[in-house]
């Protein structure tokens, strides 16, 4: 089972509630099966968390999962793959998993090892943040500009992305249309959420600025 929260593309936090909720299912089909599931919680958002929301993690209400966490959306250095595994203090067999993790990564998998040079700075890295409060205004702005030109969207809890309803059946077509203008979204369609395209928020306010009007123009040529 693979849990993301907050979840990319559509920002959605899932609660201790509904967490504790699945943690419950996989605890009863496991003794159903004869065997563990085990979890692994993407939480590479985490620290994305719009108007001061919480945000729980699998590993408080499932003692077989894993936390797995990269530094690459926080500091947007989707280019920098350095992260890390972690697995709770209730997990049985912890040490024994730890070393089977250790092994694969110098194995089959030692491509996965970043470099030396950002394994010096993990420390460094740690102490960085990104501007949540420069963040939530960009969301905020767009997501209520977008809402006034016409656009369906859901509001999301974290991550640095809109989910956009496309006006036309075919996003792909609706892209092009933007692209054309030089605004640039990434279609549904190749992510399996045909009919949405994706904004990123990480756009400057000036590109902001920009943008806003050709998405105007483009919802107004859209729907006639």
């Amino acid at each position: 089972m693979i849990v993301n929260s907050p979840h990319n593309p559509t920002g959605k936090i899932f609660s201790a509630r509904t967490l504790e909720g699945l943690a419950t299912i996989l605890a009863e089909a496991s003794k159903l099966y004869g065997k563990v599931i085990y979890m692994i919680s993407d939480e590479t958002f985490s620290r994305i968390v719009f108007d001061h929301q919480s945000c729980p993690s699998p590993t408080q209400f499932y003692p077989f999962s894993f936390l797995v966490y990269g530094y690459s959306k926080t500091l947007m250095a989707p280019g920098q793959r350095i992260g890390y595994i972690a697995l709770p203090s209730t997990m049985p067999k912890r040490e024994e998993i730890r070393r089977v993790i250790a092994m694969l990564q110098a194995s089959a998998f030692g491509w996965c090892f970043p470099s030396v040079l950002m394994q010096y700075a993990l420390s460094d890295l740690e102490k960085i943040n990104i501007n949540m409060e420069h963040l939530q205004k960009k969301r905020d702005w767009m997501d209520s500009s977008l809402r006034g030109m016409g656009y369906q969207l859901h509001t999301p809890d974290g991550t640095f992305f809109l989910l956009v309803r496309s006006p036309w059946e075919d996003d792909c077509a609706f892209a092009e249309l933007l692209a054309s203008q030089d605004v640039f979204v990434l279609p549904g369609t190749p992510q399996e959420i045909p009919g949405y395209f994706r904004i990123s928020l990480t756009a400057s306010e000036e590109m902001i600025s920009r943008a806003l009007p050709k998405f105007q123009a483009a919802i107004k040529y859209a729907v006639g």
